[in-house]
């Protein structure tokens, strides 16, 4: 188990969410949101011709 209190490095998206302006944190997340769809949609579509 890391100790966060002991140790200065920070991961990449620890700094970012620290970091980033609220347009910025937006724009990401909007992003991730458009891929977790997309991906959703293609694993139910393949759900849906397995099913036929």
């Amino acid at each position: 188990m890391i100790d966060s209190k002991t140790s200065n490095a920070t991961s990449p998206l620890a700094r970012f969410v620290r970091t980033a302006s609220a347009g910025e944190k937006n724009k990401v997340y909007k992003r991730v949101i458009i891929a977790a769809t997309e991906s959703q949609n293609k694993t139910i579509q393949k759900a849906h011709s397995v099913q036929e």
